[in-house]
């Protein structure tokens, strides 16, 4: 592979100096508040600069969404290729979103009323937002497929999506959690994981197929 060029290699500089005082200024001033002139000022390029890289302040919160996932995917990495058991993967990947998401705390409580409009386009259940939705339950998919538990079949294939919308009730925790450290949301990750685990491994009894799949059905319902 060619390494990048020094223009390369400065224009990645560029577009990271003008997310990073995005985030600050989102969290300073508020998401209204901030405008990409005010954004470009503080970094210190122009305003046309500033356009050439991001085409809204939509774009840039979608620039924090795909590097806050990346942070997520690398936290996991070492975890994920050692654990089998589906619980530990499942609690050790919910608490690295906490602890790689700590630093945006600030900016996701101010932020959060735009993102939780369902026509926003900064909904993690967007259009926009598809790439690090997707990327987000690729990370669920690894942990399902490389655990060893005993999962129904039919469950397993959307059980990938379902722990992302479980983790999505977890961030809404989170963005209210006032406790030192998010103590509190590691405390609900600590009492979630046990209930999805016993209910993940009681899916493949023969008794409890038929829930499983009405269960499915009604979740496919709801989410067309």
């Amino acid at each position: 592979m060619a390494e990048s060029t020094p223009r390369a290699r400065g224009g990645e500089k560029t577009r990271d100096l003008i997310v990073e005082t995005a985030l600050r200024l989102f969290r300073e001033r508020g998401y209204e508040a901030t405008t990409m002139r005010a954004i470009a000022a503080e970094a210190g390029v122009s305003v046309g600069n500033a356009y050439y890289y991001f085409s809204s302040k939509e774009q840039l919160v979608q620039a924090y969404y795909d590097r806050a996932q990346s942070e997520h995917e690398a936290a996991c990495r070492d975890l994920l290729a050692s654990e089998r058991k589906f619980a530990a993967r499942l609690s050790g990947v919910l608490g690295a979103w906490v602890r790689v998401s700590e630093p945006y705390h600030d900016f996701a409580v101010k932020f959060f009323k735009h993102a939780s409009e369902p026509s926003n386009p900064l909904s993690p259940f967007s259009g926009e937002s598809t790439p690090a939705r997707e990327a987000a339950v690729a990370v669920y998919r690894r942990v399902v497929e490389g655990s060893d538990a005993r999962i129904d079949a039919e469950l397993r294939e959307e059980l990938p999506e379902l722990l992302w919308l479980a983790s999505m009730g977890m961030v809404l925790y989170w963005v209210h959690d006032t406790s030192p450290g998010c103590a509190r949301t590691y405390r609900l990750i600590e009492v979630m994981v046990p209930l999805i685990d016993r209910l993940v491994g009681l899916s493949h009894l023969p008794g409890l197929r038929g829930v499983t799949k009405d269960f499915l059905t009604a979740m496919r319902e709801l989410r067309a």
